[in-house]
């Protein structure tokens, strides 16, 4: 690890008795740790701060001027530090793209879930290398972004062989990998919808099990009913899949309750919520993930952030990157959108970003900085993490270490 590579960083040099493997981060105008025993309020922040990498862990943290010795001294110049990003939702694994009905709905043509079977057939045609190539790029872009972990479904295959191919090659990239069968209705099925939710179930489900942590389904008007919810998420959970839910984004439907019923590890878009809805949310386990992307690209109403935290439930944010309703890997543009937009404050929509996503892949190793997380984190060039929403647009991520490693 050079210091010399990272701009704007400077090394410190240290003396006295070092520790193998280990690098100090020194002079951090405000350290985000997401752990409210180490510093103030609930993101646990530590100004004029330090933390050691340790291998592929954190260390220590602390005040910089307490900082231990150790092999590597880094100074950050007064610029702040935060947990790389959880991007828990996203649909890398596809091919072609989908400018001609993105242009033709910012020419006033409504969003519906019919735009999917586009991405099916490109992606049906594509070969591995270049679905693999696709999902390489765009992890890469996340990561430059300060994306340390993402979730990646598949979903754009529809047929048995294109759902494991599609899942093999996410688990190149990532260790948190969904299976979605249940997408939509493959175009072969139209007419048999109940004959899909078997194949889906059936000789699907046992071809892409092994490759899969997640079970998900889109539970909407235009893709699959609650029954059919139901069914595929059960026969995944037998499996010994563990459940997620794209839920109410469109209208209001079944797929919140469900993924509450379910202990689903979380229940993505939640756009249309009753109040039944949110107080579910708030007394259960299931994390209720926003995805500002989508409503941006759709110019659908938000969702409501401030409805859901006032109530008690936990927030995540996501990109929800794929080729039709969202198309970006920024995770800093969905914070700035859930500012705006969606009534979060910027500590909310950090710690959403960050320990809220972890929370919805039930993770506890990464979202945080604290001794034994994963040494997953971001230098921003800014002294605070709040210019993430005060400053939108602009490329804030100068330095991103995964597992200890400068990315």
């Amino acid at each position: 690890m050079s210091p010399e590579t990272i701009p704007g960083a400077t090394p410190d040099p240290a003396d006295g008795k070092k520790r193998a493997d280990t690098t100090a981060i020194t002079n951090i105008a405000t350290l985000v740790t997401n752990d409210p025993s180490l510093g103030a309020g609930p993101l646990g922040l530590i100004q004029d701060a330090a933390i050691v990498i340790d291998g592929d862990r954190i260390g220590w943290v602390g005040p910089s001027s307490k900082a231990p010795t150790t092999d590597n001294r880094l100074d950050a110049g007064g610029r702040a530090v935060i947990p790389g990003f959880v991007d828990s939702h996203s649909h890398l694994v596809f091919a072609g793209d989908r400018t001609a009905e993105f242009n033709a709905r910012m020419s006033g043509q409504s969003y519906s879930a019919g735009g999917i079977r586009t991405t099916v057939a490109a992606t049906r045609a594509a070969s591995n290398n270049e679905l693999n190539a696709n999902v390489a790029r765009y992890v890469a872009e996340a990561r430059r972004q300060g994306t340390t972990t993402i979730e990646i479904k598949s979903g754009y295959g529809l047929t048995t062989e294109d759902e494991a191919r599609a899942l093999t090659i996410a688990s190149v990239h990532t260790d948190e990998v969904t299976y979605l069968g249940a997408h939509i209705v493959a175009p072969e099925f139209a007419e048999h919808p109940d004959a899909y939710v078997d194949l889906v179930t059936g000789p699907m489900l046992d071809a892409c099990a092994p490759h899969a942590r997640w079970i998900d389904v889109f539970c909407e008007r235009g893709a699959f009913d609650g029954d059919q919810a139901r069914t595929i998420l059960t026969a995944g959970k037998r499996a010994g899949l563990l459940p997620r839910v794209h839920a109410n984004q469109l209208t209001h439907g079944p797929g919140v309750q469900l993924a509450v019923e379910l202990d689903a590890a979380s229940a993505d878009h939640c756009t249309h919520l009753t109040d039944a809805d949110v107080d579910a949310l708030a007394n259960g386990s299931t994390v209720a993930t926003l995805l500002p992307g989508a409503e941006f690209s759709t110019r659908a109403a938000w969702p409501d952030a401030r409805r859901l935290l006032d109530a008690g439930a936990v927030v995540a944010l996501s990109t929800d990157c794929n080729p039709g309703s969202s198309f970006t890997s920024s995770m800093p543009f969905c914070i700035a959108l859930a500012v705006r937009d969606m009534g979060m404050t910027p500590d909310e929509a950090l710690w959403s970003a960050t320990a809220g996503g972890a929370a919805a892949l039930r993770r506890t190793d990464v979202g945080r900085l604290s001794p034994g997380a994963r040494a997953n984190l971001a230098l921003l060039d800014a002294p605070s993490h709040v210019h993430l929403a005060y400053r939108p647009g602009v490329p804030l991520v100068s330095a991103v270490w995964q597992d200890g490693e400068l990315a």
